[in-house]
This record gives structure tokens, C-alpha cells and sequence, in this order.
């Protein structure tokens, strides 16, 4: 079954994470990504290990899938002719270079939209606007992530900026495309890294600014829902989320404790904050009587949201249905997680394509774009191109 961007070309110049999940994202909905790397060391993130698999780091394995690579040196004039033939052949191009640098290349979205006027042109950055570099760890720390975060500051687990950075791309390429399609109108799409930060903070910004006061750290609590946070059991931690007054009368009434619900103190989500410290060891002191599992099978009996804190490993296993597994021409069957969506219309068990080898698609993609066998030998004589060699044999995986 094909997905709603069937017939889609994606030219996919980005790189590391936020471009390319994007782009996994508009691969899993029928768009064919080609994916534009360096002919020797390819994306930043196929050195990023161990762990590997089959000599592919698990990073790059993470958001590579469904696409097809083309080791390409852009740089090189020879090159650099072959990625805007590409771009005046996609009906999206996407890049993260610093700024400037497409532009230099002949790939920048002026150049770009004059050989292609239907283009959709992604660009994506660390800081909007200027010529910062900016990677997860540095936009954590200026979006006010690593303020809020933990007892003290600290970052995300997970390169979350890259991670919102991407999705916003991927909406918006969505909806530039839908122009794209009933007007016959390209679109520029900026995305920034802070911008999507900041965005993604959503209750909190707004709180500050409403506030004119700094955002505090509230650890594994809510700065503005109570109880919402860890409490410590008999044999560990969980997680309580009384959303409203509703699910704090049930919690009340699965720990034995109604009585809470009659002090005025409590009554409201606003009192529970103005007591927060009150209420908390209240409710501490009941939770550290019983198990975490016991809590949890009480706590779900009466509809209130609750819930062990796991290790990744364990919430993958115990998610039910989130994995897809793959064929891949060195690592073998390959387990990956799906995206968080599905589609009606498209079926999770389609054939998807493993994350390529460096390469593994340029001579089929040369030959797409009308490029001469001759040619491909010249290109290669130069160093321009790579093709990767496929083998029964596994490589070797960095020490």
C-alpha cells in the first residue's frame, strides 16, 4: 500500500537529527527521500557509537530508514552540478548547512526556486537567523530547557531540541506541499532549533510571561498541577498525575485517605499549589506503606493516572506493538521503533526500506537524473560519487 506522499522526491541534504527525522517521517508517508552524503565519511552520525550493528552506528540507524543514499561531494564542481539537477527535480528540497553555505553551493532556495518555482525549500538552523552553529546540548542550554530541568540544571535525555526542530519541519513541509499541490505555489520553510525550544515550552513560557517572573525547577513536579509528580514507595518510585479536582477526590478515596478532600486547603488545583508542601507529605507518607506495583494496581482500579518509571529497554518491551523489525544488507533482521502515528489507509506492515548503506543507492539515482554512464565514470574517477559494495560479511565495527 502506498502512503499520501506517494510520488513525492524529497532531496534531503540535512543531516545528523533534527533533517533527518523530518525526513523518516515524510519517507514513512510514501515521500521517496534521497538522502545526500558525503562520498567518504556520509552522515555525521554513522560514526556516532558504539553500539553498531552491521558497522551502521545505532544513531544513524535511529532516523535513516525508508530512504535512499546518494554519496555525493557536492562541493566538488562536478558534484555540486549533480545536487542541482536533483533540486530542480524535487518537489522538496531539505538542508541544515550553516548559512550561507547552500548558497555557495548553488543549492541555496533563490537558486534553487529559479530552476525550480514549485520548489518547497526546508532550511533548518541552530539559532534563527546569524551564523551560529547550534547543537542540542548549547540550544538546551539557551532555550531555558536545562533551567527547568531536574533539581538543578540540567538537560533532557534525549536531543529533544533536534527531535520538536524536526516535527515542525515535517508540518510545515506538509503544508507546504498541500499549497504546493492546489495552487502550484512553492514555499520557503524556516525552522530553527530555539525556535522550536522555545516553542515547545509551552505552559511554562507562557507562565513567565504572564508572570514577569523566572520559571523555577521543580524536578519530577508540575509548576501548576498538583499532586503531578514522584512519590516513593515501599521498593521504589512512581509516577501520580492528578490532572483536576476529579482524579484528586479518586486518588484520595484508592489511598485511603477522603479526608483530604475535605480540607478547604485542597479542595482546588490552586490550593493544592498554594499547599503544595502540605499535601506532598501527606500523600508521601501513604505511598511509602505499600509497593509500587500495589499502588499502581489501585491507583488504575479507580481511573487515576499512574505509573512506574522504567528504564528504556523495559518501556520498549512492555509497550506492546511499537517496534518494526528489518531486513538490513549488513546488521540483518534490525529492530526499530515505529513512529508515533498510523495511518488508516497505509498498513504498519508495508515493506519499508532499512536505513541505507553510504552510497548503497548512487548509481540507480545518477541514473534517474539522465546521468551518462561515461559520466559516472568520470565522477567516480574524481571521487565525486561512492556506490557501496554490498557483501554477505558483515564489516568490521570500530573498536
Amino acid at each position: 500500500m502506498t502512503g499520501p506522499l506517494d510520488g513525492i522526491r524529497i532531496a534531503d541534504f540535512s543531516r545528523v537529527l533534527a533533517g533527518p527525522y523530518a525526513t523518516m517521517i515524510l519517507a514513512e508517508l510514501g515521500a521517496d527521500v534521497i538522502k545526500v552524503e558525503h562520498p567518504e565519511h556520509g552522515d555525521d552520525t554513522r560514526a556516532w557509537g558504539p553500539p553498531y550493528a552491521g558497522g551502521e552506528a545505532a544513531y544513524y540507524l535511529a532516523v535513516n530508514r525508508g530512504k535512499r543514499s546518494l554519496a555525493l561531494d557536492v562541493k566538488h564542481p562536478f558534484g555540486r552540478e549533480v545536487a542541482q539537477r536533483l533540486c530542480a527535480e524535487a518537489d522538496v528540497v531539505i538542508e541544515n548547512f550553516r548559512p550561507g553555505v547552500a548558497e555557495r553551493l548553488g543549492i541555496g532556495y533563490e537558486a534553487v526556486r529559479q530552476a525550480n518555482p514549485g520548489v518547497v525549500y526546508c532550511s533548518i538552523t541552530g539559532f534563527p537567523g546569524g551564523d551560529r552553529p547550534g547543537f542540542d546540548a548549547t540550544i538546551q542550554a539557551e532555550s531555558g530547557y536545562m533551567h527547568i530541568t531536574g533539581e538543578s540544571p540540567s538537560k533532557v535525555g534525549v536531543a529533544i531540541t533536534d527531535v520538536l526542530a524536526g516535527l515542525n519541519a515535517a508540518v510545515a513541509i506538509l503544508g507546504a506541499l498541500h499549497r504546493q499541490a492546489t495552487r502550484g505555489q512553492g514555499e520557503l520553510v524556516e525552522v530553527s532549533l530555539l525556535g522550536s525550544a522555545l516553542s515547545g515550552l509551552v505552559n511554562v513560557a507562557q507562565s513567565a510571561l504572564v508572570s514577569g517572573e523566572e520559571a523555577l525547577a521543580y524536578g519530577n513536579a508540575h509548576p501548576t498541577v498538583v499532586p503531578y509528580q514522584t512519590f516513593e514507595a515501599a521498593d521504589g518510585s512512581l509516577v501520580v498525575a492528578a490532572g483536576n479536582d476529579r482524579l484528586f477526590r479518586a486518588l484520595c478515596t484508592a489511598i485511603g485517605r477522603d479526608d483530604l478532600t475535605g480540607d478547604a486547603r485542597f479542595r482546588t488545583n490552586d490550593g493544592r499549589v498554594r499547599a503544595r508542601d502540605v499535601l506532598v507529605a501527606e500523600l508521601g507518607a501513604v505511598f511509602a506503606t505499600r509497593t509500587v506495583d500495589e499502588w499502581i494496581a489501585r491507583l488504575d482500579s479507580a481511573g487515576v493516572p499512574s505509573g512506574k518509571i522504567r528504564g528504556v529497554l523495559d518501556a520498549i518491551r512492555t509497550a506492546g506493538d511499537v517496534t518494526l523489525r528489518l531486513q538490513h544488507p549488513t546488521a540483518g533482521p534490525l529492530e526499530l521503533v515505529r513512529t508515533g502515528f498510523t495511518l488508516e489507509s497505509v498498513s504498519a506492515d508495508r515493506d519499508i526500506a532499512p536505513p541505507p548503506l553510504l552510497g548503497q543507492h548512487t548509481r540507480e539515482l545518477l541514473a534517474e537524473l539522465g546521468i551518462t554512464d561515461d559520466r559516472v565514470a568520470l565522477l567516480r574517477q574524481a571521487g565525486v560519487i561512492h556506490q557501496a559494495v554490498q557483501s554477505a560479511r558483515p564489516p568490521v565495527e570500530p573498536a
